[in-house]
This record gives C-alpha cells, structure tokens and sequence, in this order.
C-alpha cells in the first residue's frame, strides 16, 4: 500500500496516535514553571536568583522551553506519514522514503536519555543514595516542582513505547 499525504503505509494503533498527541503535554507544564526563573522569580526555590543578567537568563530559558516543545512535537514523526517519506517539498530528498533505523536510532537515544531523567528525579525526590532536592520556602512550591517535573520524566518511557511501536509498524511484516 502506498503512503500517501494523510496515511501511513500501515495503520497507527489508537495507543500509539493518543501517546503521540500527549508526549507534548507533558512537556508544557515543565517549560511553563522554569519560565519566572528567567526573570529572578525562583519558584519557591530556596536558591538566589541566578547571577546572569536577564539579556542572558530570558532568552535561554525561553530557548530551552521552546526547544523542549519542539523535540515533544518531533514525537508525531512516530505516527505520521512524514516519519515514513520525507515531505515533497523538501528539495532533492522530498518523496524519498525513510529508511526505518534512521527513526528508530535517534529516538530510542532520545527515549533513553529522557529516563535517565527519570532515574535522577526518582533519586532526589524520594532522597535515595544522598541526593536531594533543593530546599523550598514551603510543601506547596515542593509539591508543585515535584508534579511538573514527574509529569516530565514519563516523556522518555513514552517516547521509547513510540519508538518501539513505530518498529513494529514498519519492520515486522503484516500479519493480513
């Protein structure tokens, strides 16, 4: 069957497309709590505001929550037909297909590297091994860095469940 614009060569399962359309969610809430810190506001943070000056801290903090989105909607590569052809109005490369370890390669590091996060917020919440989190002015700013950041980690088990779906799509063969 032929990829066309709006299709995949092989149907998408309804957990794959639902994971895809929730990966940048999860994302959202972590880029918009780190958003005050690039004006001074600390977030209950029990720190001092960063030394940078704001010409600095404004423009990386942004950038850095941006970016973040970005890769979140990199995600939709994994249930797309342009995760399978590249774009027509690419030039040179535009209707070519993708071979599938050109996907499956960078975001199995991508999904990998996110739970790695995983490790190290799991570590400092729970004080495992030494490690803390920073000191908050009180429970509520503690629990709201905890929940944004929880939110956050469950983006790279879920990339990798993306990735291993788009796997079974496009190397196993067709079990019609």
């Amino acid at each position: 069957m032929a990829i066309s614009a709006t299709r995949t060569e092989r149907p998408v399962t309804r957990w794959a497309e639902r994971t895809a359309h929730l990966i940048p969610l999860l994302g959202l809430p972590v880029c918009l709590w780190r958003l005050p810190i690039a004006f001074g506001y600390m977030m209950g943070i029990g720190l001092e505001p960063p030394s940078e000056p704001l010409w600095f801290t404004i423009p990386y903090v942004f950038g850095l929550s941006l970016l973040s989105e970005a890769f979140a909607l990199l995600c939709f590569g994994l249930v797309r037909p342009w995760g399978e052809v590249v774009p027509r109005w690419i030039p040179r490369i535009g209707g070519r297909r993708v071979p599938p370890f050109a996907v499956i390669v960078p975001a199995t590091l991508a999904g990998l590297g996110l739970t790695a996060l995983l490790a190290d917020w799991v570590l400092c919440t729970f004080g495992l091994a030494g490690f803390s989190n920073p000191d908050f002015d009180n429970a509520g700013w503690a629990s709201l860095a905890n929940t944004v950041s929880g939110l956050f980690v469950l983006w790279g088990p879920l990339v990798l469940a993306q990735t291993y779906g788009y796997y079974r799509r496009r190397c196993r063969p067709s079990a019609a």
